[in-house]
């Protein structure tokens, strides 16, 4: 049937954000697309235009899937310091599951050859922003209704946080056991008083 898709785009996009969540966006050839994706050459430049264009829409993909499951837990629990202990709950859940990635998509996104494309860099700024906005929102919501005393700074409490977090993703898969992530993270929660 011509000018049909003869494949399920669902599919063939999980399969490009895993693909690029392993190897990143640079070491990710066309040729290791088009194989994971199962598609031919030219269906992958009619469907998705550009691999800049298909990381894009990846970017996307696991924000809808992986970073909304980790919000979800952290906005689920009524008490903030619940909130956010569950939250590294599901991001250490993440990088131990054998079938995923042990990376964040969108940290190792911070890299130049995603930055210097210009569509791609907004992307990912806006969706770290928005994150560290509604992080400190989450913060001064609990800080008015005195679950958090009043020296509790927001603003430095989610910057430290994403700081920690950006660290956590380059070094936890050869430097550390969960274990010793969990003692980290303790750490790091009771010296911002959560």
């Amino acid at each position: 049937m011509s000018g049909q898709k003869q494949f399920d785009v669902t599919v063939a996009l999980d399969q490009a954000t895993r693909l690029f969540w392993a190897k990143g966006y640079s070491n990710t050839s066309l040729r290791d697309l088009l194989r994971v994706m199962k598609i031919g050459e030219g269906s992958f430049y009619n469907s998705f235009k550009s691999k800049q264009r298909l990381y894009l829409l990846c970017l996307k993909h696991y924000d809808e899937v992986v970073t909304r499951r980790r919000w979800e837990a952290l906005m689920a629990e009524p008490l903030i310091r619940k909130g956010v202990r569950r939250f590294f709950v599901v991001v250490l859940d993440d990088l131990d599951d054998p079938k995923l990635p042990n990376v964040c998509l969108m940290a190792a996104s911070l890299s130049n050859d995603v930055l210097s494309s210009k569509e791609l860099r907004k992307y990912v700024i806006d969706q770290m922003q928005a994150v560290a906005h509604a992080l400190t929102q989450r913060f001064r919501e609990a800080k008015a209704v005195k679950e958090l005393p009043p020296e509790f700074n927001p603003e430095l409490a989610t910057q430290t946080i994403i700081t920690f977090l950006q660290g956590l993703f380059r070094v936890v898969r050869t430097l550390h056991t969960r274990r010793q992530v969990e003692k980290q993270i303790e750490v790091l929660l009771l010296g911002l008083r959560l």
